[in-house]
């Protein structure tokens, strides 16, 4: 997948600035594709050069005027393009997942105060998911949401997103567990 891609799944909604692109990245697409607001500005050229995304000029009396973007025919095909072709499973890549692997061989309470940054980063995710996931349903119960919800993929990515920091946070709680309790046998010794 490129940026390009991602940057086309966001703008399906509504047009949106590179302002509210950047936005609307950390809030959402961030937790399967991480791009600088610099990144995004950069692509948005590219994709309106290519004529996959048409920009217009917002003037605004206050602010300096704007361009607002949204996806055009051609990049809806190339979308449906992407979406149809195979995709290579994904694979984690994370410094501390090294660093645990070298845990006999370190200094374990290191390890501990990162796996500690982890969990508040995780849970800071975990609630920032939630409210989305609250917000795109409205009042409604998440399965009657799933069923008839008008537009659902930015909902299922949430998804993902949350239990992928569940999964993360409870993989650090029980990893600083384990090194906590071998740190302690090793004391005791």
């Amino acid at each position: 997948m490129a940026l390009r891609h991602a940057v086309l799944a966001a703008l399906l909604d509504e047009e949106l600035s590179g302002y509210q692109l950047a936005k609307a990245f950390d809030m959402g697409v961030a937790n399967f594709w991480h791009a600088l607001p610099q990144q995004l500005y950069a692509e948005l050229a590219k994709l309106e050069q290519e004529g996959l995304i048409a920009g217009r000029e917002v003037v605004q009396e206050t602010r300096p005027n704007k361009r607002l973007f949204q996806v055009t025919a051609a990049g809806l095909a190339e979308l449906e393009r992407f979406a149809a072709t195979a995709t290579k499973p994904s694979f984690i890549r994370d410094d501390l997942l090294v660093k645990i692997q070298a845990a006999d061989h370190v200094d374990a309470g290191a390890l501990i105060a990162q796996l500690t940054e982890r969990v508040t980063f995780a849970e800071a995710k975990i609630g920032l998911f939630e409210a989305l996931l609250r917000k795109m349903r409205g009042d409604r119960a998440e399965e009657e949401f799933l069923r008839h919800g008008a537009r659902i993929g930015p909902y299922l990515t949430c998804l993902r997103g949350l239990e992928f920091e569940r999964a993360n946070r409870d993989w650090y709680e029980r990893t600083m567990q384990i090194l906590r309790e071998r740190r302690a046998a090793h004391v005791q010794r």
